[in-house]
């Protein structure tokens, strides 16, 4: 999404960008997918966001809530 991470042992250190791109991205848990949901809505472009079966464990009608706010979010089946 633009910004540059770089990992020594346990300590990350994120330097960011003024606007994030949109890209593909992948949850990991629930946490993770909310932070990467959020983050898609305030990129350019579009964002795509793999294993959703997260969200769904931990938060009901997400798009449609989110779609009040007025964000633009959809699922999108994938095969």
């Amino acid at each position: 999404m633009g910004a540059q991470i770089s990992v020594d042992g346990q300590i990350a250190t994120v330097r960011g960008v003024r606007r994030l791109k949109g890209a593909p991205v992948m949850a990991t848990d629930l946490r993770a997918s909310m932070s990467l949901v959020l983050a898609g809505l305030g990129a350019e472009g579009q964002t795509i966001v793999n294993r959703v079966y997260h969200l769904d464990r931990g938060f009901e009608r997400l798009e449609e809530k989110l779609s009040h706010c007025g964000a633009l979010i959809e699922r999108v089946r994938g095969d």
